[in-house]
């Protein structure tokens, strides 16, 4: 089961939180991520550049110079691509670059992207993270105290105006919210601070309870399949237990006679 150390205020490691291995120890998919990343940058993208095509501009309405006996290549108006002030020929013209990607996915991805985290030690997590004042020094203390590379991502599991203005002037450091966590900051960022309320959070978000309530949503089928074959299995443990313990009791006795 993968874990993380929980640190205090002062740097120092109170004790070793396990994680859920359903959300920080699922397996790594490369494909699903890199799917989710191109989407998200994709979907940032306005959209809105644009260029005339030789229909669009102005001018060029009268015949440059007449069809036969000049010697020069025929030509219908100064406005073509390949004059000085003409059309563009397959120029961008505004569309959207939106991509729409399956809810599975995304939530895949979230739990790849946490996962790896987990697995590489990436994650810190906090007893609380508070601040008296908002003071960027004492932010830049705290994070001096802790075990962290260049960028830091920290998600708070509710808005705190000191934590936010004493690492707003910190351009290593990313605050944001549970409720917006992103693939492509849980990639940029080194290191990950989540007090435990946060990550309490993000099980309620991104765990099996959840995946289950919006599975039952439109195929209850399989939740239900699922847990029934759990049962089953649950319940041929303790059969199969007594049955291994009846054989060597057995088997002691043949050996006192």
């Amino acid at each position: 089961m993968p874990s993380a150390k929980v640190f205090d205020m002062d740097g120092n490691v109170v004790r070793e939180e396990e994680l859920d291995s359903y959300v920080f120890g699922a397996p790594v998919n490369t494909a699903v991520l890199h799917q989710v990343v191109t989407a998200q940058l994709v979907n940032r993208r306005q959209g809105t550049a644009s260029t005339k095509t030789r229909a669009m501009v102005s001018g060029g309405n009268k015949k440059p110079y007449r069809q036969k006996g000049t010697g020069r290549a025929r030509q219908g108006s100064t406005r073509a691509p390949h004059f000085r002030g003409g059309g563009t020929v397959f120029g961008p013209h505004p569309h959207s670059y939106d991509r729409a990607l399956p809810r599975k996915v995304k939530r895949v991805a979230i739990r790849s992207a946490l996962s790896d985290k987990a697995a590489n030690d990436r994650i810190i997590l906090m007893d609380s993270l508070t601040f008296e004042t908002p003071r960027t020094r004492d932010m830049e203390a705290f994070l001096g105290r802790l075990p962290l590379d260049r960028h830091v991502l920290v998600l708070l599991p509710e808005r705190d105006e000191n934590v936010i203005r004493s690492a707003s002037n910190i351009q290593r450091v990313r605050l944001g919210n549970v409720a917006s966590v992103n693939v492509i900051d849980l990639l940029k960022y080194d290191h990950v601070i989540l007090p435990v309320a946060a990550v309490e959070k993000i099980v309620a978000m991104f765990g099996q309870e959840a995946d289950d309530a919006l599975q039952m949503k439109r195929h209850p089928g399989v939740v239900l399949r699922r847990k029934a074959k759990e049962a089953a299995a649950k319940a041929e443990q303790p059969a199969k237990t007594t049955a291994k313990r009846g054989s060597t009791r057995g088997r002691s006795r043949s050996q006192e006679e």
